[in-house]
């Protein structure tokens, strides 16, 4: 059905029955709709887990990762420009690509200290222009590679604690509140921007974004609505009671299962 269905439907109902009888006609129509967009979600994001041309080995760690869960709760599709922060070796990014097919695009950002334990993976990932839609950009997250709203949907997947992360060589990853305002800059009025974390204590410090790699999931609310953003929904698909919240998210017991929230925010119209 298309979006201007649902007034055609309206306006001819008032003129046949009247505005009483015409309301629930309207109701079943929206509703018609909303199931045909949601069951046309869904087949897009199975298509692209499908994709036959995903990168060797990818497939194997979608059920860890909740895959299906997050693309469909990331909200994007066919034709968005997706802005990916901390893309890492690419698992999200070759999934966005495929989902936003080839009217979108795809930016994978890293910083430039993070590629010496990715570059191999990143390197074999995008070889011969295998995925024609993306591009690299190595960049700080407070000085992100984007012009001003020229986004639909930022993501960044198990990394919104890193600002607060200082690395070994004394490296500056931006300042935490002007990344959180650089996201905000570079989303189009009404874009998404999908923030999943691993959990820190309730009531921590943003210390645990250095100490531990994972954050309160409060800091990360209060640093987004600060910037901007209107918190909209959250998920727990990524939840894990097991885990305690108090170790580093690389400790052998926990790795690759830590307790991880999930925040989708909207830049206001």
């Amino acid at each position: 059905m298309s979006r201007h269905a649902i007034p055609a439907i309206g306006l001819a109902c008032a003129l046949a029955l009247g505005a009483a009888a015409c309301s629930h006609v309207d109701r079943e129509a929206a509703d018609e709709a909303a199931r045909a967009d949601a069951a046309a979600e869904i087949a897009a994001v199975d298509a692209a887990l499908a994709n036959p041309d995903r990168f060797a080995g990818d497939a194997e760690s979608d059920e860890r990762r909740r895959a299906r869960e997050t693309l469909l709760f990331s909200e994007i599709d066919a034709g968005d420009t997706v802005f990916e922060i901390e893309a890492g070796g690419g698992y999200w990014t070759e999934l966005y690509s495929h989902l936003v097919g080839p009217d979108g695009a795809v930016v994978m950002q890293n910083p430039q200290g993070f590629l010496q334990y990715v570059q191999d993976v990143l390197d074999a990932r995008l070889a011969d222009d295998r995925l024609g839609n993306v591009r690299q950009s190595i960049s700080v997250f407070d000085e992100l590679d984007a012009e001003d709203g020229s986004v639909d949907v930022a993501t960044w997947i198990q990394g919104p604690h890193e600002p607060f992360f200082r690395p070994e060589d004394g490296s500056d990853l931006g300042d935490p509140a002007a990344s959180f305002a650089e996201v905000y800059r570079i989303l189009r009025p009404g874009g998404a921007f999908l923030a999943i974390d691993h959990s820190a204590l309730a009531g921590s410090s943003s210390e645990t974004g250095h100490t531990l790699h994972r954050i309160d999931p409060a800091i990360i609310i209060e640093m987004a609505e600060t910037a901007g953003f209107v918190l909209e929904g959250d998920a727990d698909f990524l939840a894990n009671p097991e885990d305690d919240l108090s170790i580093s998210v690389f400790a052998p017991q926990i790795r690759g299962r830590t307790d991880q929230f999930v925040l989708r925010f909207r830049k206001p119209e």
